[in-house]
């Protein structure tokens, strides 16, 4: 009977536990898809916004659906302002970002080579000065920099947004760096023993093991130029040459009646390519973070 007794006092208290783990799963993901739904709210009621006209936008802004879907807005906004179709700021934002981003990243992922694999004088003075760069906040140097390409003519001209961007990036030359010094420097030795340089050892070696992290780089720097309103404000003039996020801001003219439903429809689908991106690299994004975390 003692035994029966602690059997079933045993298998209570196993049930309870269970019972336990299980509400507290439930509870917590109760939590997080209600989390979830906070944070994507305002993404939502934009999507669904640009499916209604103006008057409903304005005057029952907190009602998510309408009536009629007004699928006229992505018409409106496709044609442009100013005579300038979308899909013109639409190209200009994917040269500026997608340049942009390859000359980043390749920079930055051979700056952080030579910091993590190569000795030369002033190594540590160089990379405190590097790292110094990243606790400017760009207002500080955005005066200078403006002068400087305005004396290059570049001004009105996408080149300020794109030259310096081959200059690398501060925040992804460390995150590569981070990722590099956890590669073994026996593979260095080994590729320099079958004759490779300098270039070889990082195109054949180095390159290949630290995939994920420039598809990290290469995602938050297109994410990042996208995103940028204030560079193309500075040195863009003409309609011609705007980017999407320029665009989006000609909609709400205050001389004019803003049209909020072809903006809304034209702001959904600047997410798009960000969505995109995501979806398709997230698992190097991941990958990238979670390794460059532990190795650092």
């Amino acid at each position: 009977m003692d035994n029966e007794t602690k059997k079933e006092k045993k298998t209570k208290k196993i049930s309870k536990t269970r019972l336990r783990n299980i509400t507290g799963t439930v509870v917590y993901h109760i939590f997080m898809i209600l989390f979830g739904l906070l944070m994507l709210y305002p993404v939502i009621w934009m999507v669904l916004s640009s499916f209604k006209n103006t008057r409903e936008v304005m005057t029952v802004p907190t009602r998510l659906f309408s009536d009629h879907l007004y699928f006229i807005n992505y018409a409106n906004g496709w044609r442009g302002v100013g005579n300038v179709s979308f899909g013109v700021f639409f190209k200009n934002s994917f040269i500026i970002s997608g340049i942009g981003t390859i000359g980043t990243v390749i920079s930055s992922a051979l700056v952080a080579y030579g910091f993590s694999r190569i000795k030369f004088p002033l190594k540590r003075f160089w990379f405190t000065c590097m790292l110094l760069t990243m606790m400017l906040p760009y207002q500080i140097i955005m005066v200078p920099q403006f002068v400087i390409f305005d004396k290059l003519n570049w001004t009105n001209s996408p080149l300020p947004l794109i030259v310096p961007a081959f200059g690398g990036g501060a925040f992804f030359i460390f995150l590569i760096m981070q990722f590099i010094s956890g590669i073994p420097g026996e593979l260095d030795q080994a590729a320099k023993i079958d004759g490779c340089g300098r270039y070889g050892i990082f195109f054949r070696v180095i390159l290949p093991l630290i995939k994920p992290a420039v598809f990290t780089a290469a995602i938050f720097s297109f994410y990042w130029k996208w995103d940028d309103f204030l560079g193309p404000l500075l040195y863009l003039n003409s309609p011609q040459q705007y980017t999407v996020s320029l665009a989006l801001k000609m909609f709400s003219d205050p001389d004019s009646i803003p049209d909020w439903g072809a903006m809304f429809a034209m702001s959904t689908l600047s997410l798009l390519p960000i969505f995109i991106i995501f979806l398709t690299c997230q698992r190097y994004l991941v990958e990238g973070i979670s390794t460059t975390g532990l190795k650092g």
